[in-house]
């Protein structure tokens, strides 16, 4: 039974309950750990301000293991909640006696990739809110208002324009199905972004549609870039081996073209090649990382500085993600007021053409 609960705890924190709980976990570790406290200490302390029963029930589990005699990583490993990147740096931590230090790397690869999502999904979030007002408004105007105009329209002796006879087609069958027809395209539309964007199995078909829209592939590769690197970067510094680390930045990755991307050079460097040798024999590595970076690697390569030159690229495409992000808000902006302007013309137009006409007819 209680194995049973923990696997249920387990599966939960995996699927972002507790969330909280779980991100502070590795900051509070890290400062318990580098403030002079064992490992049962710091865990009895992380587990005692917390109130949330699944991460205390993952606390318990962790303790139980070690005094079994596990070590941390191995424990974190069996209840799957951490990615594998994280087990990977506690597990080298732990070999070299540099658990806190790697902790503290840990806590800041999750602020990077934070800040570096959290700059995309800003530069999303108005055109995305622009789109689901204009939707709204025009499914409520569709549903209350056009039913109305239909009604106006029909009682005119007055030859109607192929556009607003379309209108008054539309608005009689709102009129009709209106209480079917909207929350049937708003859930259509909840689904159809669920599948296009969230769910693991076919978020992949939205990641392809947004790497084919000018500005945003822009904003997309210039984050995974600096996030790519500066994961690679930290993760050499603090004592992975390369084939390992790279492992690490496959599992970490979100986006599924630079995941197989990372795969192939993982791959080549499994069978002792150089990144010279990879890039050469992959030309189309260079729609991922640019011929400049490439160059960059290299040079790196030849002088043993690798980490050092993967976090200076980081913060130079950090500071390019910033950049992209502002400008491309700044493009979206007249472009999404051009479509709704155009539909509310299209609107004025339908229901002004008729009554021109019918001035018209008054006149002679």
């Amino acid at each position: 039974m209680a194995r049973n609960k923990h696997r249920l705890a387990f599966f939960l924190l995996r699927h972002g309950w507790a969330k909280e709980s779980k991100e502070n976990f590795l900051e509070n570790l890290a400062m318990l750990l580098s403030a002079g406290l064992d490992i049962y200490g710091a865990l009895d302390a992380v587990q005692a301000e917390n109130r949330s029963r699944l991460f205390r029930r993952l606390v318990n589990f962790l303790i139980s293991e070690i005094e079994n005699g596990s070590t941390l990583w191995q424990a974190l490993e069996k209840t799957g909640t951490f990615p594998r990147q994280a087990v990977s740096l506690i597990r080298n931590g732990e070999k070299s006696g540099n658990l806190p230090d790697n902790l503290k790397v840990l806590v800041a690869q999750r602020q990077k990739e934070q800040g570096f999502y959290g700059k995309i999904r800003s530069a999303m979030i108005y055109p995305l809110f622009v789109l689901s007002l204009a939707v709204v408004v025009g499914l409520g105007t569709s549903w209350f208002v056009l039913p109305r105009l239909a009604q106006v329209f029909s009682s005119l002796d007055v030859k109607l324009p192929a556009i607003t006879q379309w209108l008054i087609d539309f608005g009689y069958f709102m009129a009709h199905y209106g209480y079917i027809f909207v929350p049937a395209v708003l859930a259509f539309l909840i689904i159809f972004f669920f599948f296009l964007f969230f769910f693991k199995y076919s978020k992949f078909l939205g990641q392809f549609f947004l790497l084919r829209l000018p500005g945003i592939k822009k904003l997309i590769k210039q984050a995974e870039v600096a996030r790519g690197t500066y994961i690679l970067g930290t993760l050499l510094n603090s004592g992975l081996p390369i084939v390992e680390a790279m492992d690490s930045l496959i599992q970490s990755s979100d986006i599924r073209a630079y995941r197989r991307f990372y795969e192939k050079l993982k791959v080549g460097l499994e069978e002792g090649n150089s990144f010279r040798k990879i890039f050469s024999q992959n030309r189309t590595f260079s729609r991922f990382w640019s011929p400049a970076i490439e160059q960059l690697i290299l040079a790196a390569e030849t002088s043993g500085n690798l980490p050092n030159v993967l976090l200076k690229i980081s913060s130079s495409f950090e500071e390019k993600v910033s950049g992209t992000s502002k400008n491309l808000a700044v493009l979206i902006e007249p472009i999404l007021l051009i479509i709704v302007w155009l539909a509310v013309l299209a609107v004025a137009v339908a229901i002004f053409l008729p009554i021109y006409s019918l001035v018209g007819s008054f006149n002679h």
